[in-house]
């Protein structure tokens, strides 16, 4: 598949877009290591918490880098090594910014919401939903991977309207990080730079799996295209 050159031309751009992201990502987190700052990650996710009555969520410690979320069902914010115990600009964006989704889950956010109802079909699409498909294409049978099609479109949906979600807790994350009044405007600076390098990480994914859907699409047409012709 990734051989054909119409996949190439319609994903390629937006593949190489995500390894950029990606690489951006890096640099940007590793450069706001070296600012540092007066409150560390816990310290920054514990007081947005708190100033927000959310005295209840806990935050924990998790293993890994960059592993960082927040998880809606357990009410707890678990922050990575790096994030949790460091202070830096690049530690204080993450934990705001996972903070922020705490705020969102708060004040019952609609997008969140409908990501949260959506994750399951998404996973059922993304994997059975291909399976489905590729199975179809694979012995002609149209409705089979047609349907596959469909159950995939919810991993698709899900990317969509992350978005969204992705960018009001950034911003939200902005505003507290702002309101606070502990962070200098070269440490707002850096937090920012982490942030929208991620944001673009978010946009890549959506594009790269938006135009997925749109080739697979296409790949239905040609079979049967294909198969009109032989008659």
């Amino acid at each position: 598949m990734i051989l054909d050159p119409i996949y190439f031309i319609l994903v390629g751009p937006f593949f190489l877009l995500g390894i950029f992201a990606q690489a951006w990502v890096r640099s940007a987190f590793i450069s706001g290591q070296k600012y540092h700052t007066v409150l560390s990650g816990y310290q920054t996710a514990r007081k947005i918490l708190d100033k927000a009555g959310l005295h209840h969520i806990k935050i924990e410690m998790i293993s890994g880098t960059l592993s960082d979320h927040y998880d809606p069902t357990a009410r707890v914010l678990r922050l990575s090594p790096d994030v949790y115990n460091n202070y830096d600009a690049s530690a204080v964006g993450v934990a705001a910014h996972e903070a922020g989704h705490a705020l969102q889950h708060a004040t019952n956010y609609l997008p969140l919401k409908l990501r949260n109802l959506i994750v399951p079909a998404a996973g059922f699409g993304s994997n059975l939903g291909l399976i489905m498909f590729f199975l179809g294409l694979i012995i002609s049978l149209k409705p089979l991977a047609v349907t596959g099609l469909i159950f995939f479109s919810a991993a698709v949906l899900f990317q969509i309207i992350n978005l969204p979600v992705e960018f009001n807790a950034s911003s939200r994350a902005k505003t507290q990080l702002a309101n606070m009044g502990a962070f200098s405007q070269d440490a707002q600076f850096h937090v920012s730079r982490v942030l929208n390098a991620a944001a673009m990480t978010y946009i890549a994914a959506t594009l790269q799996i938006v135009m997925t859907l749109l080739y697979y699409i296409l790949l239905i047409f040609r079979g049967t295209s294909q198969q009109n012709g032989r008659i």
